[in-house]
């Protein structure tokens, strides 16, 4: 049996999915009604407009957009609404996007931002068979 290396970037859980929908407050009652999910925090992030709503140890996030030419707005122009991203929460995220990079990890954000939850970074998804990944370090 081979041995398994140390993970480059030691992930504490999956914080939240994050799906792209265009009407948040139709999919916080669905949510609510159907797995009995309760807002918890909303927040506008730039372009877009972001919800959490808490299941079990994990989170849903709704993101729409503001703009009609967000990234957001985009992505569901494409693709249609739905999943957008998956989110790992990490600690000591700068340090972590420093690894990933040398690793040869593809970053759309080479310095964390703000975000809903904490200090947030997208990974490429190009480095990940086509998921597009986020990393938060919670506040």
């Amino acid at each position: 049996m081979a041995s398994r290396q140390e993970p480059v970037c030691l992930a504490k859980s999956i914080h939240h999915i994050g799906i792209a929908v265009k009407d948040l407050e139709a999919n916080i009652a669905l949510y609510g009604e159907i797995f009995g999910t309760t807002l918890v925090k909303t927040e506008e992030i730039g372009d877009v407009r972001a919800v959490l709503l808490p299941v079990g140890g994990s989170h849903v996030e709704f993101i729409a957009s503001t703009s009609p030419d967000s990234v957001v707005a985009r992505f569901i122009e494409r693709r249609g609404e739905g999943l957008h991203h998956v989110c790992f929460e990490v600690s000591g995220i700068q340090e972590k996007l420093k690894v990933l990079e040398a690793r040869g990890i593809g970053l759309v954000d080479r310095v964390p931002r703000p975000g809903i939850a904490g200090m947030i970074a997208f990974l490429h998804p190009g480095s990940f068979n086509g998921v597009l990944v986020e990393l938060v370090e919670v506040e």
